[in-house]
């Protein structure tokens, strides 16, 4: 039953960082459309057109999250976190086309030269400044979660608010080097910049999702934490094939330990089943099964 209510907190929590990142990409796509139409500025379409796939891939990513908290199954007896991984590939190659898209859009303004395309820098700062506020709100939760978590749906989810943040930041810039100067250049490099942290990011996203489907072992850490947590458990004389791989946000755990020979069934059970509880304590988000096996006698080696 402990085991059960860590798990249900944890996909709770998962969902609250995803609703939450519905409603702030709602309201942020109409506060920058509405600061697009008024401005005409190309850093700030960067950054509507980052908060517009916000709300798209954040529905998607609720919708796998709500998926994957479901209880394993006949079919799917390790349960079905896989799909969270599905889902951040699928938002790690949206996010490299907007990418792209903004790159574009900005080299041909600054190529063709569009002197004169801003108006209304000061409403557009103004709505910018909300957005940024709102924006760093949400990365606050979603923070939050992950550290709780490790859910690579909400870290994907976060990636796209810190993609969105800098070209808020930037066009906030643009807009009163603008009004103030003159210098139309500084919104289409600002649109640059952001098209570059949004690729990269998008990069590390996609390539977490494929280790994981790809069956890649869990983080060093949680490997190195679970050997010291063996290496020092009592009655556990050795261990050997520690084998791990993730899930979304789970860490499925394979461990087999050497054990006295010589003590009861019963004994021997209850040494695996305290370690296993001490790795579930460090790690929540771990699915573990441990093996036992007799230890070999010195005059056997």
């Amino acid at each position: 039953m402990e085991r059960a209510r860590t798990t249900e907190d944890l996909n709770r929590l998962n969902l609250s960082a995803a609703r939450a990142s519905v409603a702030v990409a709602l309201t942020l796509v109409g506060l920058k459309l509405w600061a697009t139409l008024s401005t005409g500025a190309l850093s700030v379409l960067a950054s509507l057109a980052d908060s517009g796939m916000d709300l798209l891939i954040s529905l998607g990513a609720m919708l796998a999250l709500r998926y994957a908290a479901r209880p394993p199954d006949d079919d799917h007896a390790f349960g079905h976190t896989s799909v969270e991984d599905l889902a951040a590939l699928a938002q790690s190659v949206i996010l490299t086309g907007a990418a792209v898209v903004i790159a574009w859009a900005a080299v041909t303004r600054l190529m063709v030269g569009q002197v004169g395309v801003l108006a209304s820098e000061g409403t557009g700062m103004v709505v910018m400044a909300v957005a940024v506020v709102l924006t760093l709100s949400l990365m606050g939760w979603q923070s939050h979660v992950i550290r709780r978590t490790g859910s690579r749906v909400v870290a994907a989810d976060r990636l796209h608010y810190t993609a969105d943040l800098l070209p808020a930041l930037g066009s906030v810039v643009a807009l009163y080097v603008s009004s103030r100067w003159g210098f139309w250049q500084a919104d289409a490099l600002v649109g640059l910049v952001a098209a570059a942290v949004l690729g990269w990011g998008a990069l590390q996203i996609g390539r977490g999702a494929w280790d994981a489907l790809m069956d890649r072992h869990a983080d060093p850490v949680i490997i190195a934490g679970i050997a010291r947590l063996a290496d020092t458990w009592p009655g556990v004389r050795g261990w050997h094939d520690l084998k791990t791989r993730t899930a979304g946000s789970r860490v499925f755990v394979h461990l087999h330990i050497e054990l006295d020979g010589g003590q009861t069934l019963t004994e021997a059970h209850e040494i695996g089943a305290a370690l296993r509880r001490a790795i579930l304590d460090r790690y929540p988000q771990a699915d573990v099964i441990i093996h036992k096996d007799v230890a070999r006698r010195p005059a056997d080696n």
